[in-house]
């Protein structure tokens, strides 16, 4: 059994790792909270040059709505494959994935509802 630290770092390492097979790159900075049967990825730094370049070109409302369109499209199809990481690291199964992206910031925001709290192991004072 793993302690909410270790699940917390190897959701980060899996979504890493597909942001950067999935998306082209990797995140600047990425973490990951387990709030009981939540587990909320914050990512920074995930636009890539062409996207930030889409964004700038267009008017605003339509770029931004094209980004987030083509993420959305992506996480969607990817979804079997980040559900199946998230079972493995956290032995729950995911109920539902929701996600956004801001242009402005950069920053991309997923949310997995879980079906129940995954079971943690307490973590040794020192």
């Amino acid at each position: 059994m793993k302690t909410q630290g270790e699940i917390e770092a190897a959701v980060c390492e899996g979504i890493s790792r597909f942001e950067q097979d999935y998306m082209g790159r990797g995140p600047k900075d990425i973490h990951t909270h387990l709030i009981g049967d939540l587990l909320v990825v914050r990512l920074h730094g995930v636009l890539t040059a062409a996207e930030q370049h889409l964004v700038k070109s267009l008017s605003p409302d339509k770029g931004r709505d094209l980004l987030k369109q083509v993420r959305t499209h992506l996480i969607e199809t990817a979804r079997p494959i980040l559900e199946a990481m998230i079972q493995k690291v956290a032995g729950v199964s995911v109920l539902s994935l929701h996600h956004d992206i801001s242009t402005a910031t950069g920053e991309e925001v997923l949310l997995f509802s879980l079906t129940e709290a995954p079971p943690c192991r307490e973590t040794k004072k020192q």
